[in-house]
């Protein structure tokens, strides 16, 4: 079933595709490996990426299946960010700092392409984003994931984190980097956010079919091709949108 998803994700014209967290376990490392493997068979263009947790345990799975399928898989690396999580967690900035560092250089040095990810970016202090995201950029991440974990933001608010890190981060930088921008639906505003992050300069929007996500979910990947294809921001053959929300719902039993 994921690899029918995947083929018709291709037909939508969908650019990348999160394959798995072969961190996780056996099954999931089989899952990704397999997945990967339809990439490089059925020669499609879709850009795979997986989730690992900023730790060598959860970022060397992934080198595995990328040395083996022989592919560049990007390795979205995530760890929370917002002043809430930190005192949960009792984690400091300067730790923050050091398992970024360390993390992004072990990714790199397996040959891994880096998507840096805060989760809660949206709740976390300027400086906290600004330290995080420019020390992630100089250990050699090429692209920064913003996040609205817990679907908090507004539009407006979109637009100004991503407008602040493209011109805090990303231009100081002096490198070439793709910025993302991930949102959930809690207060019905995942389209609208992606619409203004994409208005301030972001890249990449994420989203998920059907919605599908911790609780009311992600931003719904049905309604962001349809509206970025109303606005002309993509020409892309929708006509198996239908048949790809179908597919997503039996196979996660979810209505």
């Amino acid at each position: 079933e994921k690899i029918e998803i995947l083929h018709l994700m291709e037909a939508l014209g969908i650019d990348t595709v999160n394959i798995g967290l072969p961190g996780a376990g056996p099954r999931a490392m089989a899952d990704t490996e397999a997945l990967a493997r339809e990439i490089v068979g059925a020669k499609l263009k879709i850009r795979p990426n997986c989730a690992a947790r900023t730790v060598e345990a959860d970022i060397r799975p992934i080198a595995e299946v990328s040395q083996r399928v022989g592919i560049a898989i990007e390795a979205a690396t995530f760890l929370g960010s917002s002043p809430i999580r930190r005192l949960a967690e009792d984690w400091t900035v300067d730790h923050l700092q050091r398992t970024t560092e360390k993390a992004v250089k072990f990714a790199i040095s397996e040959k891994l392409p880096v998507m840096y990810v805060t989760e809660d970016t949206t709740r976390a202090d300027p400086e906290t984003v600004k330290r995080l995201y420019s020390t992630a950029i100089q250990c050699g991440a090429r692209a920064i994931v913003l996040c609205d974990t817990v679907g908090h933001a507004t539009p407006r608010g979109a637009y100004n984190l991503v407008k602040f890190a493209i011109e805090e981060i990303v231009k100081p930088s002096g490198e070439k980097i793709r910025v993302d921008w991930h949102g959930h639906c809690d207060r019905g505003l995942a389209v609208a956010n992606s619409m203004a992050a994409l208005a301030a300069g972001a890249d990449q929007v994420h989203a998920a079919a059907n919605s599908l996500g911790e609780r009311v979910g992600n931003t719904p990947m049905e309604l962001m091709l349809v509206n970025l294809r109303l606005l002309g921001l993509i020409e892309r053959d929708l006509s198996r949108l239908k048949e790809y929300c179908q597919k997503v719902a039996r196979a996660t039993h979810t209505t």
